[in-house]
């Protein structure tokens, strides 16, 4: 079986690597470069960020110099709370447009993409600083650190058998607001001023 020996091997190989992210390709894949940035980082292999952007409706990897304030706010969010990407970093793999022609459209793309994350760097800082995003986000999910099950989840430690027979004998639950719209507000609020 030596497919069983591949799987030992890449098993073994995760724990020696993080990764390399370029929300352009999430994008392909259908998810959005923030949730590239949150599986990485929730897991600990955030390791370096490809900083470009895609044209979302072409289809095809464009490489584009970075100029989303919100994408970069919320990749050096994460890279603060996880303390850096050493030994990894920013890497800027994007090119000029086909229509830009002159040598002084690369210098502008370098310097508005090293704005857009040094922007996204101080918004991200001061989310974190202010602190009221996070705890917001702790409030809601309190839960999980309140009761033995939630603590046993978020460790991955519980199985779907546990958490239906809990389901199973627990009241339902009280609805409460995702504050979606509050939280989006706050983010926005520090992505667009800095």
């Amino acid at each position: 079986m030596p497919y069983q020996g591949t799987l030992v091997v890449c098993c073994s190989l995760i724990d020696k690597f993080s990764l390399n992210l370029e929300a352009n390709h999430g994008t392909l894949a259908g998810h959005s470069g923030e949730h590239e940035v949150e599986a990485a980082h929730s897991r600990g292999k955030l390791g370096s960020i490809d900083a470009n952007r895609n044209e979302l409706l072409l289809g095809w990897d464009t490489d584009m110099f970075p100029s989303d304030p919100a994408l970069s706010t919320y990749i050096m969010k994460r890279v603060i709370e996880q303390g850096g990407l050493a030994p990894g970093g920013l890497n800027f793999d994007a090119k000029i447009r086909r229509e830009s022609t002159d040598i002084e459209d690369l210098f502008i793309g370098h310097i508005n993409g090293m704005d857009c994350y040094a922007r996204g760097l101080r918004a991200a800082a001061k989310l974190i600083e202010e602190g009221k995003l996070d705890a917001m986000v702790a409030d809601r999910y309190a839960g999980f650190k309140d009761s033995a099950i939630g603590r046993k989840f978020t460790k991955g430690a519980a199985s779907l058998e546990e958490l239906a027979a809990h389901a199973a004998k627990s009241a339902e639950p009280t609805q409460r607001s995702g504050k979606q719209e509050a939280l989006e507000s706050i983010f926005n609020a520090a992505a667009y001023r800095a």
